[in-house]
């Protein structure tokens, strides 16, 4: 089934392209968000590689079990026919209250049906206290009006 917006990319579709990826994403809902990724999507995050919705789906179930509190912005980085790059940056709390912000680059490359076939994803993370949160909505999908990360100097 076609997801769009298609290839290739127009600034525009581009843009929303990574807003739709990262209001998936902050649903937290791992069965919704592999239907975005090819059967066959290969992924390399961290030091993982899952390769297909299954483990994608197992991979984000397990993420969101320890990421609680999830809240991701992206912004596109560059766009060129089939792929995009953007970077991104989510906040969270582990089981024991400790805040950390993780910043990344992801690269994707989509098929001609607007599935993500390939996700390159590159984390950095650190600890923050509670003050330093900058993500301050319900959870869920990211309010229209609230800063992206280029307004808030992340």
């Amino acid at each position: 089934m076609p997801r769009p917006p298609l290839p290739p990319f127009t600034e525009d579709s581009a843009r929303e392209k990574v807003r739709l990826a990262e209001d998936g994403w902050n649903s937290r809902d791992p069965a919704k968000v592999a239907l975005a990724y090819t059967q066959g999507s290969r992924w390399r995050n961290r030091a993982e590689f899952p390769v297909g919705r299954a483990e994608i789906e197992a991979f984000l179930t397990r993420k969101w079990a320890r990421e609680l509190d999830y809240r991701l912005i992206k912004e596109l980085w560059a766009f060129a026919g089939n792929r995009i790059a953007v970077r991104y940056a989510y906040e969270y709390r582990d089981d024991s209250g400790n805040w950390f912000r993780a910043y990344g680059n992801e690269n994707w490359q989509f098929d001609a049906e607007g599935l993500m076939e390939e996700r390159h994803a590159s984390i950095n993370e650190h600890p923050i206290r509670a003050q330093e949160r900058k993500f301050h909505w319900p959870l869920g999908r990211r309010p229209d009006d609230h800063p992206d990360l280029s307004d808030l100097g992340l």
